[in-house]
């Protein structure tokens, strides 16, 4: 027996070592085989659900009632908040505005230097608290602007193992652009009030297109403006509007679209977007945009109790408002002339004339040469006036005439033609800006 099982021994370690591929194939598909078996053995195994089933209880320690609120406890939240500065502010005052109660925080306020300069009895600069949860100041930052800087000031006083300390930074201010829009109701101002438009960027708007619209008695409910314009921005925070870039304006359904473009070397204006300039010989209000009490028209005088030719517009301005040139001139008169009160009369070419009454003050003498925009004096009420406002008239070889119409008659320059193909560029840019502020303005409104 011995010796038979050596010889298969033998003749299997023969074939093995001649044919190792075939050999190794038939020896896997054997264990395959014998798997399969044993799956099928295993399969007659008895069932789950007539094992034997065994309760096994064991008691579980639940976690204390301070374990959550001592895991809190390890956790600090910090408190943000953010206020603007006001003319009355206490050091007291300006921290519990800013939800914070800390007597530490006031004592350093009174006694620094540079929080006493920049925020204490300063109104309209915007703070920032960063405070702990027990409402104790952190840090608190002020941000404010001058205008006409392309900068701005930090003050950052922030906590330290060794008490408060203060600092002033100087940074530049970011320009970004913003698209808005609005529909006149009752007024531009009420408007722009609607759609959080900075009052100054409504007086840009008038400025512009005062040649073409009289935002006196001229506006229709219905009328429209679109507008992209500069926000100047410090550390993220809009601090105030710069220059409208493009404008349009709808009144009364006739289209007025306007754009900023400076020639390389001359002085930057506003120009329609077919290249001819806005700017005219005459400007159509000798004050910003403010609220006219009468226009060119038939009025009953206050002071004389009857009616007359009012032979000038009168624009209602609070005393010191400051009146300008509407144009190029030389002034002819300044001083006191009979219900006029405080006057000046300035010569215009062409023998035009425009006069300015009723100032609180003058600033011109005879004799002296304007440019259009200068001031010439304040608003006031002297003379036959029953309350501050200024009088001014148009006269065109001594005869009266409508300012608004003179100043729409009054010639303009267009773009130089070397300059045309980088305004007409620029020109299809704000085209495509003012669609989408108007898409902005018409989805608001819906």
């Amino acid at each position: 027996m011995k010796h038979g099982l050596i010889t298969v021994g033998t003749a299997f370690l023969s074939l093995l070592s001649r044919h190792p591929r075939r050999v190794s194939a038939a020896l896997a598909t054997l264990m395959l085989g014998a798997g399969g078996g044993a799956f099928a053995v295993a399969s007659w195994a008895p069932d789950a659900s007539d094992l034997p089933v065994r309760e096994v209880l064991e008691a579980v320690q639940p976690l204390t009632p301070r374990a959550p609120a001592e895991a809190l406890d390890v956790h600090q939240f910090k408190l943000y908040r953010s206020d603007i500065t006001r003319s009355s502010d206490t050091a007291e005052a300006l921290l519990k505005r800013l939800g914070l109660a800390d007597a530490a925080a006031a004592a350093f306020l009174r006694s620094d230097a540079n929080a006493r300069q920049a925020i204490l009895g300063r109104a309209g600069r915007m703070v920032s608290a960063e405070a702990s949860d027990g409402n104790e100041l952190l840090k608190l930052t002020a941000r404010w602007t001058t205008e006409g800087s392309d900068s701005f000031q930090r003050l950052v006083i922030e906590k330290t193992p060794q008490g408060f300390a203060s600092q002033i930074e100087t940074a530049a201010l970011t320009a970004s652009t913003r698209l808005a829009g609005g529909t006149i109701r009752s007024s531009l101002f009420a408007a722009a009030d609607e759609a959080s438009i900075p009052d100054a960027v409504a007086v840009q708007v008038a400025e512009i297109f005062a040649g073409d619209v009289d935002f006196h008695r001229s506006l229709r409910k219905g009328d429209r403006f679109s507008i992209v314009y500069e926000t100047l921005e410090a550390d993220g925070e809009p601090l105030r509007s710069g220059r409208v870039l493009s404008a349009e304006f709808v009144n009364d359904g006739k289209s007025f679209q306007a754009m900023w473009f400076q020639e390389p070397g001359k002085k930057g204006g506003y120009y329609g977007l077919d290249g001819q300039s806005l700017r005219r010989a005459y400007l159509t209000s000798p004050v910003e945009f403010s609220r006219v009490t009468s226009g060119f028209k038939m009025r009953f005088h206050p002071i004389l109790q009857k009616w007359r030719a009012h032979l000038g517009t009168d624009y209602a301005a609070p005393t010191g408002t400051a009146v300008r040139s509407v144009g190029d001139g030389v002034v002819e008169f300044a001083g006191v002339q009979n219900g006029f009160g405080n006057v000046v009369f300035v010569k215009h070419r062409n023998n035009h004339t425009t006069v300015y009454a009723h100032l609180s003050r003058i600033g011109v003498r005879r004799g002296q040469s304007v440019s259009q925009g200068d001031h010439l004096g304040a608003v006031g009420s002297t003379g036959w006036a029953t309350g501050p406002h200024l009088h001014f008239e148009f006269r065109v070889n001594g005869q009266h005439q409508d300012p608004m119409t003179i100043a729409k008659q009054s010639e303009s320059v267009p773009v130089s033609v070397a300059a045309k193909p980088a305004f007409d560029r620029l020109a299809a840019s704000a085209r495509l800006q003012l669609a989408a502020a108007a898409s902005v303005q018409q989805a608001s409104a819906e």
